[in-house]
């Protein structure tokens, strides 16, 4: 029970790597906040930790609105009494060359990850500093947080601001014991990826199978997808670390598609 008596709030959270971290961390021991703008689908995993034995709540959040990401906040804090971590890896995904990318997508993708990772980082900080308890902020960035690959320019471009945005944190939260990491993925076989698959074999002219083997898993050591238990054994990991000496950093699992 590596995060017992922990709570969590983890966005996005209602399906795919974001479910898999929350169910994880209540079996690790943490009250867990399913924060997501699907309220029927935050409801539902929420629902199915609670069967199992956890603790949770559901959370309706859209990350990029101000309003939203205080009130849920503010209705965890009700709820638990505090918050001692907070996942933001709500995250959408736009296939285009730039020269063809619509602005309002290019807008659309950033404004989930960036400004969402930035209204719930500072709505957990603000709670962490006030408390004096300190705390661990992840962000879901990717193998693309570190390089670039064609027709996704708005999700490298943001997740590479979340390192950003990570360091900073892990600069200014150090003198109040708050802990911030990168959770840096390759390809995860969830609903976002498998939408990607069709989508990369029109515009690149090759067929799914190809996609798979040629683009997604080429310059992996085994040719394997990472799993989403991969990522939340990390997250529990990075969660459960006990100081200072682990913040700031990028941790890539990505079945050595991307070394350094």
């Amino acid at each position: 029970m590596r995060l017992k008596e922990r709570i969590a709030l983890v966005t996005g959270s209602a399906s795919g790597i974001g479910k898999s971290i929350a169910v994880m961390y209540a079996r690790e021991g943490a009250g867990v906040a399913v924060a997501d703008r699907n309220a029927e689908g935050a409801e539902q995993t929420s629902e199915a930790i609670r069967s199992s034995g956890g603790v949770s709540m559901p959370v309706a959040m859209d990350v990029t609105d101000e309003k939203s990401v205080e009130d849920g906040m503010a209705a965890v804090l009700r709820a638990y009494g505090r918050l001692d971590v907070m996942v933001s890896n709500a995250g959408v995904q736009h296939i285009d060359p730039v020269v063809d990318l619509p602005f309002d997508d290019w807008k659309r993708v950033l404004a989930v990850h960036l400004d969402g990772g930035f209204l719930t980082t500072r709505a957990a900080m603000r709670h962490m500093v006030e408390t004096g308890r300190g705390g661990t902020i992840l962000y879901l960035g990717s193998v693309h947080s570190k390089a670039a690959s064609p027709l996704k320019a708005p999700y490298i471009t943001a997740k590479h601001g979340l390192l950003g945005l990570c360091r900073t944190v892990a600069r200014e939260g150090a003198a109040h014991g708050i802990r911030a990491n990168v959770v840096c993925p390759g390809f995860v076989r969830t609903p976002l990826v498998d939408r990607q698959i069709p989508e990369q074999a029109a515009e690149l002219g090759i067929s799914e199978e190809e996609v798979v083997r040629d683009v997604m898993l080429r310059h992996t050591v085994d040719g394997e997808f990472t799993t989403m238990a991969d990522v939340a054994e990390i997250a529990v990991f990075l969660a459960a670390f006990p100081s200072n000496a682990l913040t700031g950093q990028a941790i890539i699992a990505s079945h050595g598609w991307h070394m350094e």
